[in-house]
């Protein structure tokens, strides 16, 4: 009987592990926050205790991993990036854990600087799903949901870097911090980036709400490094930090950052002051001036990893800052036009983004803005950050995730952020075709908007 059963499963379908197709479109069953809107989250509260259940189920790798968590709304992923190639040039195996991705879920989960291979990414799988599965066994008895699809992809990415036996893992934060499936371990270090206005209906409606969801990464006794400048931010910070007897590293008091002008050849540097040492200047791949900020947090991070004696050099650290890149930062992906493609997605990021690319805007005409945001962002204010900066906007709709904003609101929000009227495209491809021959050969072409959008053009724009 049990080997017919069996013959049947086999008939029907492959298992869900079995290879990387049916592991995710098994995944892709599951609630997942990036792509459903946010009202739906009651389907699934957040909250930790299903993440423990699960680490629990797979043998616990978070308990096992050294870890330095990261959390902010901009700049986390760059510096989860930066502070990864730090400790690899330092001669540590890093697993390094960021969302969302560009073009490939194996970006998410990278050991010693490479991508999750899809054999491995499969295995993980496999140690993963029969716990799920199980889980939501139990929760559907109870009337309540199993794990998320972040949640799920946590768990996977926590049982390949134990497998992978890396020395150390830096942890990505995938929405607020207090309650994101990756504040499960107990950190070395704990960062928290710049705080600005974004998932205001999940995290709440104000700086000082939001930097209270970001500061629960904060664990009693475990330093931390703040690139906060909102002063509601920085006082909730403090204030947590200091319930939890944690030392607190703060951007404008304890060191400083700079963009600095370098030659043409080296590019673009930073420069790192703290109380303890001599200002030192380190070239940054990353294009903007908020990177500076970034740089030194990933800087002050490493340092206290030192204090607490991991090995971790002047040299590495040069090193690691001067070759980190990652698709949608500012990612120039042509030349004629200059076409950028930027993952901008609340207003602080489009201001960022704007900012940096004032020389070019400047220079370069005609310049043609194409966008495509979800409908929970604040539209008008992220489009009035590029008023007066471009001579047209095209508008689209990404069509791999329902919480895209429909063209007619965005037509709307162009044109009450003071910006030309919006010409409309059906695709995302078919808007950058159509800006490129809005720009000509000699003008510029900005892409952002959304992670999304970026990942739907898969970096060929």
């Amino acid at each position: 009987m049990g080997r017919r059963r069996s013959g049947e499963q086999r008939e029907a379908g492959r298992r869900p592990g079995s290879d990387r197709a049916a592991a995710i479109a098994w995944l892709d069953q599951r609630i997942n926050f990036e792509r459903t809107p946010p009202g739906s989250a009651a389907a699934a509260p957040f909250g930790l205790a299903r993440m423990r259940r699960l680490l629990a189920a797979v043998g616990g790798p978070h308990e096992r991993l050294p870890v330095v968590h990261v959390a902010g709304t901009k700049g986390k992923g760059s510096t989860v990036a930066m502070l990864a190639s730090i400790l690899e040039d330092s001669g540590h195996r890093v697993g390094r854990y960021m969302s969302p991705h560009v073009h490939a879920i194996e970006e998410r989960i990278c050991v010693a600087g490479r991508p999750i291979a899809a054999v491995d990414l499969v295995a993980a799988f496999d140690a993963v799903i029969p716990a799920v599965e199980r889980l939501d066994a139990a929760a559907a008895r109870r009337g309540a949901r199993g794990p998320t699809w972040f949640e799920v992809v946590t768990a996977v990415a926590l049982v390949h870097f134990v497998r992978a036996g890396v020395d150390i893992a830096v942890l990505e934060t995938g929405l607020g911090g207090r309650l994101d499936a990756t504040n499960v371990s107990r950190p070395l270090v704990s960062v928290i980036t710049s705080i600005s206005l974004d998932h205001m209906a999940l995290l709440g409606p104000t700086i000082g709400r939001i930097a209270g969801e970001k500061a629960g990464i904060i664990k009693r006794g475990c330093p931390v490094v703040s690139g906060a400048t909102h002063p509601a931010a920085r006082r909730v910070i403090m204030a947590t930090a200091a319930r939890r007897r944690s030392r607190l590293l703060q951007l404008g008091r304890d060191f400083t950052a700079a963009h600095v002008a370098h030659d043409a050849d080296a590019g673009a540097a930073v420069e790192v002051h703290t109380a303890d040492r001599e200002a030192v200047r380190y070239r940054v791949a990353m294009a903007g001036r908020h990177q500076a900020e970034n740089a030194a947090l990933a800087v002050v991070a490493a340092r206290l990893l030192a204090a607490r004696g991991w090995r971790v050099t002047e040299r590495a650290i040069a090193s690691g800052l001067a070759r980190t890149t990652l698709p949608a930062r500012i990612e120039q992906v042509a030349s004629r036009p200059l076409t950028v493609v930027d993952a901008a997605h609340n207003v602080a990021s489009m201001q960022a983004l704007v900012a940096t690319l004032a020389p070019e805007l400047d220079r370069l005409r005609p310049r043609v803005l194409v966008f495509a945001a979800s409908a929970d962002k604040q539209l008008e204010e992220m489009l009035a950050a590029a008023a007066g900066r471009f001579d047209h906007v095209v508008v689209t709709r990404y069509a791999t995730n329902p919480r895209a904003a429909p063209v007619e609101r965005l037509v709307a929000a162009c044109r009450l952020a003071g910006l030309p009227p919006a010409r409309v495209a059906a695709t995302p491809r078919e808007a950058v075709t159509l800006a490129r021959s809005l720009a000509t050969g000699r003008g510029l072409v900005c892409v952002a908007g959304s992670f999304f959008l970026a990942a739907e053009l898969g970096g060929r724009a």
